[in-house]
């Protein structure tokens, strides 16, 4: 649900304490609780402010802390920062962990941001059509995608159909170095874009500079081969090639990952 279920006829401060209140918490222990997840969730002093007259994402933050206040066992979120802007959600994401960690408390969270996933859980279920496809930590589910379903969920693209013989995949690309002792065969093959070396014209695999997306830290850059699907590649501001430009690309078998062939 999306709803956040605040009572209308209670200002903030009074829609956070409810369940301190149902448990018979002192008033002034009450409010210094108000007061600390209040700061938590960025609405410092809004104590008595009217629910009516608060953004979407303000409401959001008001039913977080609510949910927070009596320090449940478990608290299940779904969607829990989406309609919060990026920089107070990175900062929430930092400081739920350490409150959950410090409170003992279980989360379950439902999301469709990977980022915040990774960044908030223990441990990380990616779903697809009801049924797990995979489950680990986040180091475990972003090194080792188990399918290209869950490689294309965590938001790479670069996937194709391959065939391992020895240490060299055989694609839509021509030949991709893999690591040694990966299994034989057919396969799908991920290339994550820090894998993908651009060089020079007539280094390797032509290509042609599609476009140029600035991600903060990095650019990414779309390529489109001479054979096979798009590519993307990351690589810094200073070493973006210009769009439209000639390039020729390599593959750095580090960054390579064999998954099970699509059935």
């Amino acid at each position: 649900f999306q709803d956040h279920q605040l009572f209308p006829t209670r200002d903030v401060g009074a829609n956070v304490a409810f369940g301190l209140r149902m448990r018979g918490m002192p008033r002034r222990d009450r409010e210094r609780r108000v007061g600390e997840l209040l700061d938590l969730v960025g609405l410092p002093g809004a104590e008595r402010r009217a629910v009516a007259a608060l953004s979407g994402g303000e409401q959001q933050r008001v039913a977080l802390a609510r949910a927070l206040a009596p320090s449940p066992k478990l608290l299940m979120l779904d969607e829990p920062l989406g309609q919060l802007d990026r920089g107070l959600r990175e900062r929430l994401v930092v400081e739920l962990r350490t409150l959950f960690g410090r409170l003992g408390t279980t989360v379950l969270a439902v999301t469709h941001d990977q980022g915040e996933a990774f960044a908030l859980a223990d441990r990380v279920v990616v779903m697809r059509d009801g049924r797990i496809a995979q489950a680990g930590t986040p180091l475990e589910v972003w090194q080792r995608p188990a399918s290209a379903f869950v490689a294309r969920f965590l938001g790479f693209d670069n996937v194709v159909p391959a065939t391992v013989d020895e240490a060299v995949a055989t694609t839509a690309w021509g030949e991709v170095p893999v690591a040694e002792g990966t299994p034989q065969g057919a396969c799908d093959l991920l290339v994550r874009p820090a894998g993908v070396r651009i060089g020079a014209p007539g280094e390797g695999l032509r290509c042609v500079v599609g476009t140029r997306t600035f991600r903060g830290n990095h650019v990414a850059v779309r390529l489109l081969p001479e054979t096979g699907p798009a590519l993307e590649a990351e690589c810094s501001l200073r070493d973006a090639p210009e769009e439209g430009a000639a390039v020729g690309v390599g593959f750095d078998a580090a960054e390579t990952v064999v998954l099970p062939a699509a059935s």
